[in-house]
């Protein structure tokens, strides 16, 4: 890697840096605020379907890519990281919008590792999700493969449990 990629990477770090400590921040200090405020649908539902999509783009990016088709894998892949935040404000809204549900059924106790390995893997995968797309937007394609492979498991398990998680609990919605 020649030194402009290295600054440029550098760069960028700084703003992984920051987004993975304040988006994590930001959505645990919105959760303490409500509003009163009725939302005119039904967002669980809604942010699942974009959970399970987005693990759909995720797995399609990876053929993608295996099968050599580098634009069409770039572009699934942005795909992918817009359909996280679109979730993410969804899932913010709903919390300020909506009391908490509390899951009550015999699995209570599986319910609550998925739900918590979920959450932790979802503030994990925020700088694994960045610092992968900088290596690829800053070309440095090699390291980029290095990370993938650690950011794609992580962030697949972090949608698919966020289906399982809708799931398990949307019997409990009131």
């Amino acid at each position: 890697m020649n030194s402009v990629d290295l600054e440029k990477e550098k760069k960028y770090n700084k703003w992984i840096v920051i987004l993975s400590i304040v988006v994590p921040l930001v959505v645990a200090l919105l959760f303490g605020v409500k509003v009163d405020l009725e939302l005119p649908v039904f967002l669980p539902p809604i942010y699942a379907t974009i959970n399970a999509v987005t693990a759909l783009v995720l797995i399609v990016a990876v053929v993608m890519i295996k099968k050599g088709n580098r634009k069409l894998h770039e572009r699934l892949m942005k795909f992918a990281i817009v359909l996280s935040i679109l979730f993410l404000v969804m899932y913010v809204l709903y919390h300020m919008t909506s009391d908490s549900t509390s899951y009550e059924g015999a699995y209570r106790g599986v319910y609550l590792v998925i739900l918590i390995s979920h959450i932790v893997l979802s503030i994990a995968v925020i700088p694994f999700v960045l610092i992968t797309y900088v290596r690829a937007i800053t070309n440095n394609i090699e390291r980029h493969k290095k990370i993938a492979k650690i950011t794609f498991p992580l962030w697949l398990y972090v949608a698919i449990t966020g289906v399982l998680v809708y799931l398990m609990i949307s019997p409990y919605y009131v």
